[in-house]
């Protein structure tokens, strides 16, 4: 049952918003710490050389990047379940504590330097998130109000906290791993997401009354037996619409952890005053230009939407993937650069990282506040899953597309990613005002 009630968990505010968000923020920053830690050297560990004094798996880079491309596909297609279970059986406080107690061992395991332990922390780690990424969301649309304006403006701070956690592990994790062993990462990743979970049991009293299990009221059956409305219907069916959007989005933007990651890696000359930047730090590129702008884009949004112009979700989301094309035209700038020179400069990196942020922070924080004013408050944490789920679908894609690029090259591979990202999002435009009817003036009355 959703959390998603008219009524706050607490009227206690810091800095405008509830004082649960930030529990649920510094929940999200440490586990997103340990996925991204983990994941910014990832695939540099599969294809690192087996006689390298810091060995990886000597892999080559198409089957590194398979396996990458399955791997966060699960991770986030795990969330349908976990959606479900906190639905149905645990709610969503439980789910996320399992979650996180799941995501605790498995990055732990990876620790141990033996192929069971390789899978066997994998497995864990695609549970754990399945369990904890859907439902510690749909708690931050719990904690307001119907037609809070704040909402969307709270989900880009819980995103900053992602964020924040993706920074630091980028650099840290990535140089722990780089630099000291590969597993030392993998086990630095795990003692942060138990800090996560001690932190969220700790914080429980500013959530009262958010993520709990009604399952056993006698009003909450009947509503979760009565049927679909259409109105619900209509809006369920705007919201898998947009999530073709989330699709194309993730199928570009997960380049950065493959085959972005290997062409910084192999083709960017990364000297920068005599000391050779790792690879793995420019990963942090993303998550630092969303603490600094994630703000200041949720301000330009609310302030356009007070003007009376354009600002609906819909239209933010066009607008995400539009700029994510644009920032992959940047990459096609760079493969040019390495094709006639030998290698690429670092700025073309930066650049590219830049707009793909302003993409994300138009469409992902937006694409989450969205799921919680339209789902159903029965499938409030499934259909949130299902978004995960179109995000982990988008990580597949991405991984092919990474693969492909050894038959095709990075310079056709980076421009048909730009044009399908711009011409796509220009298409759906067209569609806007059918789109925004289905959702019944869900956003119309925020104030």
């Amino acid at each position: 049952m959703s959390s998603t009630s008219n009524s706050p968990a607490s009227s206690k505010e810091l800095f405008g918003q509830p004082i649960g968000l930030y529990v649920l923020f510094f929940t999200e920053m440490w586990e997103r710490f340990s996925y991204y830690g983990m994941r910014a050297i990832l695939v540099l560990y599969l294809v690192q050389s087996t006689t390298e004094p810091n060995a990886g798996l000597g892999w080559s880079n198409s089957e590194a990047l398979e396996l990458y491309g399955w791997y966060t596909m699960l991770v986030y297609v795990a969330s349908i379940p976990g959606g479900w279970i906190a639905d149905r059986v645990l709610g969503q406080k439980k789910a996320v504590i399992w979650g996180a107690v799941l995501l605790v061992f498995g990055h732990s395991i990876l620790a141990i330097e033996e192929m069971w332990a390789f899978y066997t922390g994998l497995g864990l780690i695609i549970a754990g998130v399945g369990m904890l990424k859907p439902n510690i969301s749909t708690m931050v649309g719990g904690l307001y109000k119907e037609g809070d304006i704040r909402r969307d403006k709270g989900f880009t701070i819980f995103y900053i906290g992602i964020n924040v956690g993706a920074f630091l592990s980028s650099l840290v994790v990535g140089y722990v791993g780089e630099v000291y062993g590969w597993h030392y990462g993998f086990g630095l990743a795990g003692i942060c997401m138990f800090l996560g979970l001690f932190q969220f049991i700790i914080g429980q009293k500013h959530l009262l009354g958010v993520g709990d299990f009604l399952g056993n009221n006698q009003e909450t059956h009947a509503v979760m037996k009565n049927p679909l409305t259409k109105i619900e219907k209509d809006k369920i069916a705007v919201l898998v619409l947009s999530f073709l959007m989330v699709i194309v989005f993730f199928g570009a933007f997960e380049q950065a952890g493959g085959l972005m990651n290997l062409y910084t890696k192999e083709k960017t000359n990364r000297i920068l005053m005599g000391w050779e930047v790792p690879a793995s730090w420019f990963q942090s590129l993303n998550a630092f230009f969303i603490i600094t702008l994630g703000t200041l884009t949720a301000g330009f949004w609310a302030t356009r939407k007070r003007k009376k112009k354009e600002a609906s979700s819909l239209f933010k989301m066009i607008v995400g993937l539009i700029i994510m094309g644009l920032g992959f035209l940047f990459m096609t700038a760079a493969a040019l650069e390495f094709e006639s020179q030998g290698s690429s400069a670092m700025y073309w990196l930066v650049f590219a990282y830049l707009f793909h942020t302003l993409g994300e922070l138009s469409l992902s924080p937006v694409a989450l506040s969205f799921v919680t004013k339209l789902a159903p408050a029965k499938y409030a944490s499934l259909m949130m899953g299902l978004y995960f789920a179109t995000t982990g679908i988008g990580n597949k894609i991405a991984g092919l597309l990474g693969e492909s690029a050894s038959e095709f090259g990075e310079v056709s591979i980076f421009t048909a990613i730009a044009f399908f990202c711009i011409l796509f999002g220009i298409f759906i435009n067209l569609f806007l005002k059918k789109l925004k009817v289905l959702t019944h003036g869900a956003e119309d009355q925020e104030i």
